[in-house]
């Protein structure tokens, strides 16, 4: 599938198809939503997302490993993969495809630099006093990468690059609520310190098990918030090429049932990772992929 998705974005040569294909790889190991609703956009698309997730996943791989965290060396590889952005072009595995993908779609490097420092944040950093700090964190992070997504996604109205960041931060925190027990065995924790105060929780009420009545409450505010932010962004999926328009739903979708299971499994998320049911993925994105299709061929 790989091969034709790189033969119909014209892209022959056979290191550059092997940076992509890797990319491909990290995607579909480790991104199985985000995965799944690039499988919607026409295939010439394709492997330019595959480019910019397997950027991000092994930049963030290197500092947030639980076992064997490199912080060191994502200093030393995001140094380069700027470098090579600079220089428009790359030797690095990784860095080929990200670096073709930024000049075929003349995306600005201020997105990537915005990334990286966001990274370098997770070295040092463990707590975020307030959401507007941690704001700041999440436009590198989450909101860069949604506008990076954009000039490959099709927008017809600059309008579009707003709710693309929007999106991105909807994203990273729905994935924060499902997460609080994993950040916190990296000694991180992303809710606002502010937002704790407010509920009277405690670093220590976000220990493993049963989930505390004020840990619930927290939560159902962090949904709530992480909810109107989706309403935010929704507009901006028509400011998209039709053809791009499945895939960012889908997404949407997907990503908000997050926030769903976290609330079907009553807030249980300090000593377990909640999940949406493939079930329900593909009960999505299946009547998704036969629109999509109709709407390449129509186009």
């Amino acid at each position: 599938m790989s091969r034709r998705e790189l033969d119909a974005a014209g892209i022959t040569d056979p290191q550059l198809r092997a940076s992509y294909e890797r990319c491909l790889a990290l995607n579909a190991a480790h991104g199985r939503t985000y995965y799944l609703a690039t499988r919607l956009l026409p295939p010439h698309k394709r492997p330019y997302v595959h480019a910019l997730y397997g950027l991000a996943r092994y930049a963030d791989e290197l500092v947030d490993d639980l076992d064997s965290p490199d912080p060191a060396a994502l200093v030393t590889w995001g140094k380069r993969l700027l470098d090579d952005l600079a220089l428009g072009d790359s030797s690095d595995p990784i860095g080929r495809a990200a670096v073709h993908t930024a000049r075929t779609w003349d995306i600005p490097t201020e997105h990537f630099e915005a990334f990286f420092t966001s990274m370098r944040m997770d070295i040092t950093r463990t707590t975020y006093a307030t959401y507007a700090d941690l704001e700041q964190y999440m436009y590198g992070s989450a909101a860069a990468i949604g506008l990076e997504m954009v000039p490959i996604l099709g927008p017809l109205d600059k309008a579009a690059y707003g709710h693309a960041r929007d999106l991105g931060v909807a994203f990273q925190l729905s994935n924060f609520i499902r997460d609080i027990a994993e950040d916190l065995r990296r000694g991180r924790v992303y809710l606002p310190q502010e937002d704790l105060a407010a509920f009277g929780v405690t670093h220590d009420d976000l220990a493993a098990g049963p989930t505390p009545d004020n840990v619930r409450d927290l939560l159902r505010f962090e949904i709530a918030r992480t909810r109107a932010i989706y309403g935010a962004a929704a507009p901006g999926i028509d400011l998209l090429h039709p053809s791009s328009r499945d895939c960012i739903r889908t997404a949407v979708t997907l990503y908000g049932g997050i926030l769903d299971a976290v609330e079907k499994a009553d807030y249980q998320v300090l000593d377990r990772r909640v999940a949406v049911p493939i079930t329900s993925r593909l009960r999505v994105a299946l009547p998704a992929l036969l629109r999509a299709r109709r709407a390449r061929r129509g186009g």
